[in-house]
């Protein structure tokens, strides 16, 4: 069965950190991209980071960039979101997901059920 697990949200205050993970089981690891996308009410779904297992390359969106690290530890078939500097702005329910294309830049056909980020002020 493929399983993308998503964890580690929660509430917490303005300049907070979270870490998020995103366990995988079902599907091979080391070829893989893995990127984390957010929701926030009212809003479109927006790609936040993203990791190529095959190289190790990385992504992030402007608005994260100094505050958000993405690694991946592939013994335990996971991935992290390191969310710090915490912003109101951040608050949504975060998904992560995976494809095997090579590039964070296409499209992912494996998503997690999403963990909720919550930032107050």
């Amino acid at each position: 069965e493929v399983q993308l697990q998503a964890s580690g949200g929660g509430l917490v205050q303005a300049g907070g950190s979270l870490r998020l993970s995103c366990a995988v089981s079902g599907l091979s690891f080391d070829d893989r991209v893995i990127g984390w996308f957010r929701q926030a009410p009212g809003k479109g779904r927006e790609g936040v980071s993203c990791i190529s297992n095959s190289d190790l390359t990385t992504w992030y969106v402007d608005s994260v960039k100094g505050r958000f690290s993405i690694s991946s530890d592939n013994a335990k078939r996971t991935v992290y979101l390191q969310l710090n500097s915490l912003k109101p702005e951040d608050t949504a329910v975060y998904h992560c997901a995976t494809q095997s294309l090579g590039s964070c830049y296409r499209e992912f056909d494996y998503w997690g059920q999403g963990t909720q980020v919550t930032v107050s002020s």
